[in-house]
């Protein structure tokens, strides 16, 4: 049975993450999405850096992840874009109805 997931990535630009929603959305990988700005501290090439940057977080299932990551790839323009996803556990019969009626099955 397919999981269903929580993709996530960041990134620093707008332009890209709406990029990145609307391409998932429109090729049906994804039944929705959520944009947050957060702001990020990490270690790149022994330095420590300090950015803001917009969390997205994708509706879907786990059948799905190949193709997401690999749309994402396409599109992003991090040299090391975080691209994860965790499981949904346990959520509501209507909510993972809706996951399935909107993600496209091949």
């Amino acid at each position: 049975m397919d999981k269903y997931i929580i993709v996530t990535t960041l990134c620093d630009k707008e332009e890209i993450s709406n990029k990145i929603i609307n391409t998932l959305l429109e090729k049906r990988l994804v039944a929705g999405s959520q944009v947050t700005k957060v702001h990020s501290k990490y270690w790149w090439n022994n330095k420590l850096e300090e950015y803001d940057e917009y969390k997205l977080e994708f509706r879907t299932k786990e059948s799905k992840f190949p193709e997401i990551e690999n749309e994402i790839k396409k599109i992003h323009h991090y040299e090391v874009a975080e691209i994860s996803s965790f499981e949904i556990k346990k959520s509501s019969k209507e909510f993972l109805n809706w996951i399935d009626e909107n993600v496209k099955l091949l």
